[in-house]
């Protein structure tokens, strides 16, 4: 399925969305924002998914906004910024898992939508740049708080105050990336291959994972957290799938 500014392919179990305005560097305009919303519906609305890839042609994986949603917002007009919420957030809320592919700088809003992936896969030519600091612009769109949840407080402080940018690999010591490889096709690739790991899952299993990894940092403490993941456990332990993954493990011990 390809749309004007974002395709969308489905194979194994895994959806791939790309971003394609590599002319604009990606910005979320809003063709690309519907697009955005467009292809998690499709991913969503097709049961054999179980985790989405994104990433971006061109020489950036996202420049955020366009300036004239800016020069709008400053004269008091935020319905722009409101639609650019509207691309990052549709992957945010999404119940399937997405890894961010990063190639080239993710900008402002385009730092805010690889923050709203579960994992980011980065190429040797990522750059992450907040620069909201740059523009005099207070944060929007939840970006300390994702940024805090994926790199704590000190660094989420230097990035989003004092305006540091990070490169690929000043991202993985920070932990904002979890792999960082050379070329962009590998980091693709890298990012498809860990995709198609839950293509054999039942999809409410991977959903309720999903839920509880992005719970886990509201939770007020560890007591509260024992007995949110208790409730679930149970449930994933009465489900046919879980009596099969033991009976093959033990049969696996069995033939040693």
């Amino acid at each position: 399925m390809t749309g004007q500014l974002v395709d969308l392919r489905i194979s194994g179990g895994v959806a791939h969305v790309v971003l394609d305005d590599p002319a604009r560097r990606n910005v979320l305009s809003p063709p690309m924002v519907q697009g955005l919303v467009d292809a998690y519906d499709g991913a969503e609305a097709d049961g054999t998914v179980n985790c989405v890839v994104l990433s971006a042609r061109g020489k950036a994986f996202c420049a955020g906004a366009e300036l004239a949603v800016l020069e709008a917002a400053a004269g008091g007009d935020s319905a722009g910024v409101e639609d650019v919420y509207r691309g990052f957030l549709r992957v945010a809320r999404s119940p399937l898992p997405t890894i961010a592919v990063v190639d080239g700088p993710a900008v402002g809003a385009g730092f805010n939508l690889a923050l709203a992936c579960d994992l980011r896969i980065a190429s040797a030519g990522a750059l992450f740049d907040a620069r909201f600091t740059t523009l005099r612009l207070l944060p929007g769109g939840g970006h300390v708080w994702l940024l805090e949840q994926a790199v704590g407080r000190q660094a989420a402080t230097a990035i989003t105050l004092f305006g540091e940018r990070l490169d690929a690999a000043a991202a993985q010591a920070a932990g904002l990336v979890w792999r960082v490889c050379q070329e962009p096709d590998e980091a693709a690739g890298t990012a498809l291959a860990l995709a198609g790991r839950l293509g054999g899952h039942d999809r409410e299993f991977v959903t309720s994972l999903t839920g509880l990894l992005r719970d886990a940092g509201t939770q007020p403490g560890h007591a509260q957290a024992v007995e949110h993941e208790r409730f679930l456990q149970r449930w994933s332990a009465a489900q046919p799938a879980f009596l099969s993954g033991v009976r093959a493990m033990r049969a696996a011990v069995d033939r040693r």
